[in-house]
């Protein structure tokens, strides 16, 4: 069959529009991939208008939730910035790699790469501008650029970006920040449940929306910014915070109003097949997600198989996935407060685990304290005038805990005890002590204890090994010494003995939960403790002891307490976890010349000590010397 010249000037114009419509993928030349802009901003919760908060005035972000889609449940991992973000960096839990402390330095896992060393050797041009802040050591050359000059345009040609832009208007220490222009009144303000009503503490939470407003400007500087560039329809655009709100009881408590922040994202037309299936135009999506999940999703975005290591689950793109059955949340240390928490969620329940229950929520952080809201709520709990849902903050705290979010959503209506809800707590407790054992939750070792055991090793490396790291021992007694309500009988003793320091230690916590009468029962253990091969044990056997108010053994623990202090001079976090003990009682202590001295001295040589996870030791020594009037 012959074709006339006619139709196959129309075949040829055929062909050529199908190429020319068709992304294009020769022999040798990159698919086409989208460009990608996170925007995020610092400590907030979903207090936008697009989630419902009728308070806030934040049209660009409304505009962009309208044109895009958000996410109702979204938790950080943790409460306050370092290990939030050292969980996107990595998408590996910090309580699995030991980066889980405010500001600490471990190094990474053998072997893994962070999200955009993997985006850049995929060709992706990856900018930050410009914070970091990221509890790994030795990350030097992950970013193109990481600076305050770092941004997309800057790029070679036809290269697709990866570019972070962190707005710092809204940090803690800008709610603060006096004198201040207002937006918003702080008589409109809602006063959470928690918080007592007060001048105060209406003018920081109308601070905090007033923030929000100058980051919502901000972004939409930076959406026009793309929009001029002509890259709108070719890239996807995410918008979220490193963590909750910057006040008291929100910031570094892992419970849904420190750990939920807000979540936007945009797919254009043109990358629309890369979206969630239940993406849609001015949509909200109830799949669960935490940061974790932020590495692998970019890199299904960009076409990368996320790998093995990562622990989150891709949301979007090539390779998403079913999303995970529970939030996780923790705390650790916080600037130079000790604690450890971790909480899960399903969307509706959230429930807390409170392995040092002895400690208050509210221990005093300097940076938090420089808060007007935490310094009147303290003198108003001094004073005995705080109903007990804000009282709560400043008391020691229960093992467990359990919100209703659906009823409670300011979680003051603990549930634990309730029997209605004793299936679901026993379905918690089993998904935690799963999530734990299945990431090696190195974080249950005290600090400076971690660093004493891994030598040389990355805390994740060293803590998959079974040998170096019982798991399951060491959660076992944890879980045992936490719970004030199970008893601890002779058998104890195994626990004060066993081989394993991170045993050993638990075992001394129990004794210091229960108080002096249990602590009688075993004081010449906790006696020999005081000679213990770990400087962590000793510690904690030594505040055992002098709990228990008991002159002598109230000297031993003292002694003890400096003579670690003298003899570890270059460990930075074995003295936070010495002087924690010292202020917790530092009121009722009566100390020698000598021994102050020791105290108040900071070591004449500090060069070995961590810079990041060791600066807040004067902020320990000066608590010390207030309660001691000196």
């Amino acid at each position: 069959m012959r074709v006339g010249p006619r139709k196959l000037s129309q075949a040829c114009v055929l062909i050529a529009c199908l190429i020319c419509s068709a992304p294009l993928s020769f022999a040798g030349q990159d698919p086409p991939r989208p460009n990608i802009l996170w925007i995020t901003a610092e400590d907030h919760g979903p207090h936008l208008g697009c989630y419902g908060d009728l308070f806030a005035k934040t049209p660009q972000l409304d505009g962009l939730a309208r044109r895009g889609m958000l996410y109702r449940h979204v938790w950080s991992n943790a409460p306050v910035c370092a290990p939030a973000r050292t969980t996107i960096l990595s998408g590996m839990y910090p309580t699995a790699t030991g980066s889980l402390n405010m500001r600490c330095s471990v190094p990474p896992p053998n072997g893994v790469k962070m999200y955009p060393q993997l985006l850049r050797e995929a060709g992706y041009y990856c900018t930050n501008n410009s914070k970091t802040d990221y509890n790994f050591s030795g990350l030097d050359q992950i970013w193109d650029e990481s600076s305050n000059q770092a941004h997309w345009k800057n790029r070679p040609a036809g290269k697709p970006f990866f570019a972070i832009f962190n707005l710092t208007m809204t940090h803690e220490s800008q709610i603060r920040k006096r004198p201040h222009d207002p937006i918003h009144n702080p008589a409109h303000v809602r006063v959470p449940a928690f918080h007592p009503d007060t001048p105060e503490t209406r003018q920081d939470w109308a601070q905090y929306y007033d923030q929000l407003t100058k980051v919502d400007r901000r972004v939409g500087e930076i959406l026009a910014e793309l929009e001029l560039a002509g890259l709108a329809e070719e890239t996807i655009v995410l918008y979220y915070s490193d963590h909750g709100a910057g006040l008291p009881r929100c910031k570094r408590t892992p419970l849904n109003c420190g750990l939920r922040v807000p979540l936007i994202v945009h797919f254009p037309e043109q990358w629309r097949n890369l979206a969630p299936e239940d993406y849609r135009a001015g949509g909200a999506s109830d799949r669960l997600v935490n940061f974790v999940d932020l590495a692998p999703t970019v890199l299904s975005l960009a076409g990368i198989a996320p790998p093995e290591w990562l622990h989150g689950k891709a949301w979007a793109g090539e390779f998403k996935t079913k999303g995970a059955d529970y939030l996780i949340g923790f705390r650790g240390r916080m600037d130079e407060r000790i604690d450890c928490v971790r909480s899960l969620s399903d969307g509706r329940f959230v429930y807390a685990r409170n392995y040092l229950p002895q400690l208050i929520y509210g221990q005093r952080v300097d940076f938090m304290f420089r808060t007007p809201t935490t310094q009147v709520w303290r003198e108003l709990f001094d004073a005995g005038k705080l109903p007990p849902e804000q009282a709560f903050f400043w008391h020691e705290k229960p093992t467990e805990e359990l919100y209703d979010l659906e009823t409670d959503p300011d979680e003051v209506k603990n549930l634990a005890e309730v029997p209605e809800h004793s299936e679901r707590m026993a379905k918690f407790r089993h998904a935690l002590r799963e999530h734990q054992t299945a990431i090696h939750d190195v974080g249950l070792l005290p600090e400076a204890e971690l660093h004493r055991l891994r030598g040389e090793e990355s805390p994740a490396d060293w803590g998959r090994d079974s040998q170096k790291f019982p798991i399951h021992e060491i959660l076992a007694t944890a879980q045992t010494a936490s719970n004030r309500c199970e008893p601890l009988n002779e058998n104890w003793k195994e626990r004060l003995r066993h081989p394993h320091s991170g045993v050993r230690y638990w075992g001394a916590i129990g004794l210091q939960i229960r108080g002096a009468e249990k602590i009688r029962e075993f004081q010449s253990e906790l006696a020999e403790m005081l000679e213990d091969e770990s400087p962590s044990v000793r510690c904690a056997a030594a505040e055992a002891l002098v709990t228990l108010g008991v002159l002598n053994q109230t000297q031993a623990g003292i002694g003890c307490w400096v003579n670690l202090l003298r003899e570890h001079p270059e460990d930075g976090y074995l003295w936070m976890e010495v002087l924690n003990a010292i202020d917790r009682h530092a009121s009722k202590l009566i100390f020698q010349p000598d021994e102050l001295l020791v105290i108040e001295t900071l070591p004449s040589d500090r060069s070995q000590w961590d810079s990041r996870g060791t600066t807040h030791v004067p902020d320990l020594i000066g608590s010390i010397k207030r309660q001691l009037g000196r």
